[in-house]
């Protein structure tokens, strides 16, 4: 692929140093020269969404990338990063080191069961929606304004923009 396509990707952490796994897993997406960093959200706060009770509070932010990478391989290159940070994947929804998922990718929609796009709960999720909105206040899922719907989002009460205290 040569014509560089915009995608959103989101990322979240609730294990170790969770606000500095965040800003190194910015930094190793882009470092690959075929992603490029366009906008960088704030940092959230969450409660965990589904998945087992008790696990530790989620920081999630959104990342609008330009990549020369087809999807897969955009794919594949998000998962080496999770890597980088010891991701395992026992439970679903469980908790991890770190999550990277591409919620869209250009105008591609795709049915595939390794990648379906746009990411099938992103509608539904506002700690992906949130960051998005307010780094991109003209972003558009689905037609809809990614602003309205995190404001009709279920987790919306459970969010709250994280202000680092040194503690990750």
């Amino acid at each position: 692929m040569s014509t560089p396509v915009r995608a959103v990707l989101a990322l979240g952490s609730n294990l170790g140093e969770r606000s500095t796994t965040l800003t190194e897993a910015v930094d190793e997406l882009t470092a690959d020269p075929a992603v490029l960093r366009c906008s960088v959200s704030d940092v959230v706060q969450t409660r965990p969404v589904g998945g087992p009770a008790d696990q530790p509070d989620f920081l999630n932010q959104v990342v609008e990338v330009e990549t020369t990478l087809a999807p897969l391989e955009l794919l594949r290159h998000c998962q080496a990063v999770e890597q980088l940070h010891h991701r395992t994947r026992e439970v679903r929804w469980g908790p991890r080191t770190l999550d990277v998922d591409i919620i869209t990718y250009g105008d591609t929609t795709s049915d595939d069961e390794v990648l379906t796009l746009p990411h099938p709960r992103a509608a539904e999720r506002a700690f992906v929606l949130q960051p998005w909105a307010w780094m991109d206040p003209q972003a558009r899922l689905g037609g809809e304004l990614v602003a309205d719907l995190a404001a009709r989002a279920a987790d919306r009460d459970g969010l709250t923009r994280y202000a680092p205290d040194g503690n990750g």
